[in-house]
C-alpha cells in the first residue's frame, strides 16, 4: 500500500511539472486578440512589458524596424511571454488604409504573417505607388481597390482573406476603425515608427533605441 501511494505521489508531481513546463513553453506569438479600440494585441495578456507600436505600411523606417526587431522582439520577448505588442497602424494615405484593411481581414491567426508580407514587399509597393493614377471623385471603396490592385497588395493578400480583397475593402467598419486609430494618435505621435512602453510614449524610432528600454522595463 505504501508503494502505491509513493507511486501516486510521484505521478502527481510529474504531471504538475509537465503542466508547468508546457505553460512555460507556450508560444505567445499565437495569442492575437482585438481591442475595443480596434487595434490588435499579440502575446501574453499578463506580460510585464506592454509595448504599443505605431507603424505605417508606407513608412520605410517602419519596414526596417519590423525586419530588425523580428528575431529579438517577436521571436524572443513576445514568444516567451515577457512582452505583448499592441499593433496600432497609422493611416497616412490611401495605400496605408488599403494595406491596413487587408491585413485586418486576414483575421487574428493571419495578422502577423500578413503584416510581415506587406513590409517585405514594401519597396516594390512604394515603387508602384509612384505610377498610380486614381480617380479622386470615385467612391472610396473603388479608390481603395485601385490602390490595392495597383501596388500589388491585392495579389499579395487576396487568397489569405475570407471572401477576398474586394469584399474586405468595401467594409466600412474596418475602415472607420483604422481612421479612428489614426485620429486618436494625432497630436501625440509625431512620426513613425513610435512606441509606448506600459502606457508611456518613449524616445527613439528604431530597434536599437527601443531594445534597451524594453530590457530596463523587464523584457527578457
Amino acid at each position: 500500500m505504501r508503494l502505491f501511494w509513493l507511486l501516486a505521489a510521484l505521478m502527481s508531481a510529474f504531471l504538475l511539472s509537465a503542466g508547468a513546463d508546457a505553460q512555460g513553453q507556450r508560444d505567445w506569438r499565437k495569442a492575437v486578440r482585438a481591442t475595443p479600440g480596434g487595434a490588435h494585441v499579440v502575446g501574453n495578456p499578463a506580460a510585464k512589458v506592454k509595448l504599443v507600436e505605431y507603424l505605417s505600411y508606407t513608412c520605410p523606417h517602419c519596414g526596417e524596424f519590423v525586419r530588425d526587431s523580428k528575431a529579438p522582439l517577436l521571436d524572443g520577448m513576445v514568444r516567451n511571454g515577457s512582452v505583448s505588442i499592441e499593433l496600432r497602424p497609422l493611416t497616412r494615405n490611401g495605400i496605408d488604409l488599403a494595406a491596413g484593411m487587408l491585413v485586418r481581414c486576414t483575421g487574428p491567426a493571419g495578422l502577423l504573417a500578413a503584416q510581415e508580407a506587406v513590409f517585405a514587399q514594401q519597396p516594390a509597393m512604394l515603387a508602384k505607388a509612384q505610377r498610380l493614377q486614381i480617380a479622386q471623385d470615385a467612391p472610396q471603396a473603388q479608390q481603395l481597390k485601385a490602390a490595392a490592385d495597383g501596388t500589388g497588395l491585392t495579389a499579395l493578400l487576396d487568397k489569405r482573406i475570407p471572401g477576398g480583397a474586394a469584399k474586405c475593402l468595401a467594409a466600412t467598419a474596418d475602415r472607420d476603425r483604422l481612421i479612428a486609430i489614426a485620429q486618436g494618435a494625432s497630436g501625440r505621435i509625431r512620426g513613425t515608427p513610435s512606441f509606448e512602453i506600459n502606457g508611456q510614449l518613449v524616445e527613439g524610432h528604431d530597434w536599437a533605441s527601443l531594445e534597451p528600454q524594453l530590457r530596463a522595463a523587464g523584457a527578457r
